[in-house]
């Protein structure tokens, strides 16, 4: 049996920013906006406020999560929430103010830490507060997943908690919010929509609901990502990579991703790297570390990416889109860890607790290929001064 989980409504469109009043209003009376400082000066709190406003909602903001949600701002939100009697969230900005209001919705009503729910050791039962979330950046599909990943401070862990009741109640994706998102924000978020898509599709629990629109999310990724990088005002080819971007979000949590996130995330909790560039240091190597195992479906993953892929065998498919995927990468300038300045030495004594975590988080269980710790560790080192080019 397979299960298909999203949010109970989803407004998907131009100008559907302008509706986020009315469902406020149909689901609280004071909201407490989860944002952060870009957000902040780039006018999107305030409009936000306005609109609630307008629709007979009150507000006040947090804006101060960073790139990388801890369980510090989770801490801080939460407090601020109770403090002034809110029954409402809006998450307004990239995945990680998505991800952070997430986890203010269920530890609102459940209590305790947000560690505490890894893997439910702490019993969700109270019905989460009510989010709405907006996503800003064409990237995490946050809006429409189950999953939060919250960094422990204390011990420098990116904590992945996946629960139904982190389902946002309302996804409004507005292709005009992501206009202004920079070049840098445009790739690495792209990318990590691009491997959500991948690694739904190569999961040992796709099914076909998950398979539609990975492979949709593929295709449109593949031909708008260039565009958006190097014209970010074309509006068209934004509007596809954030419908793009959602649907790698539910076909992703309804799947799972794989060993590529698996290894991600210790880097960026560790080395505070971006999660999309994170992921796209990873991408190739793990295609061809896993490719073995999964031909077919990679070579169809081939032939959605380009349509020159797609009289070819399933072998020559397979090696031609992991080609493809490498000059991407070349294209949108994603560096290596050695080019990202991530220490040789750090590296080399936090790779065994890397390669440890990422195991611990599960998610290289549902690779086609599932790694060793000693694998994990040598894939770390492959791709430390890894060379996208095709040799």
């Amino acid at each position: 049996m397979n299960e298909f989980r999203v949010p109970p409504v989803v407004l998907y469109g131009r100008d559907s920013f302008l509706q986020t009043g009315r469902h406020a209003a149909s689901l609280g009376s004071k909201a407490l906006i989860v944002s952060d400082r870009v957000m902040e000066k780039l006018g999107y709190i305030r409009r936000c406020e306005q609109l609630l406003h307008q629709a007979g909602v009150a507000s006040l903001s947090y804006p101060d999560v960073n790139s990388e949600p801890t369980d510090q701002h989770v801490a801080a939100a939460l407090e601020l929430f109770q403090k002034e009697n809110c029954d409402l969230l809006v998450a307004i900005g990239g995945g990680s103010c998505l991800d952070a209001a997430k986890a203010v919705s269920i530890v609102a009503v459940n209590g305790g830490y947000i560690g505490d729910y890894i893997g439910v050791n702490k019993e969700i039962s109270h019905r989460p507060i009510p989010l709405i979330a907006i996503p800003t950046t064409a990237g995490t599909g946050s809006e429409v997943t189950s999953v939060t990943v919250i960094t422990n401070t204390t011990n420098d862990v990116k904590m992945m908690i996946k629960h139904p009741a982190l389902i946002p109640a309302v996804a409004i994706v507005d292709p005009i919010l992501t206009l202004t998102s920079p070049p840098h924000v445009t790739s690495s978020t792209g990318i990590d929509a691009l491997c959500h898509a991948i690694e739904a599709y190569l999961s040992r629990r796709a099914h076909p609901i998950t398979d539609t629109l990975a492979l949709s999310a593929i295709q449109l990724i593949s031909r708008n990502i260039r565009t958006v990088y190097e014209n970010g005002d074309h509006i068209t080819a934004r509007e596809n990579m954030a419908l793009a971007a959602m649907q790698a979000g539910m076909a992703f949590s309804n799947a799972s991703v794989c060993l590529i996130h698996g290894m991600s995330r210790p880097i960026g909790a560790i080395f505070h790297v971006p999660h999309g560039i994170s992921n796209a240091m990873l991408l190739p190597a793990v295609l061809e570390f896993s490719k073995e195992a999964c031909i077919e479906r990679l070579a169809r993953i081939g032939r959605v990416f380009s349509d020159d892929l797609k009289t070819l065998s399933d072998a020559e498919a397979a090696d031609g889109v992991i080609s493809l995927i490498k000059q991407l990468c070349m294209d949108l300038h994603i560096p290596n860890m050695s080019q990202q300045g991530i220490d040789r030495a750090e590296f080399e004594r936090a790779v065994d607790k890397m390669a440890a975590d990422a195991l611990e988080s599960g998610s290289p269980g549902m690779n086609p290929r599932i790694p060793t710790h000693a694998e994990i560790v040598e894939l770390y080192h492959q791709c430390y001064d890894y060379h996208f080019v095709n040799i």
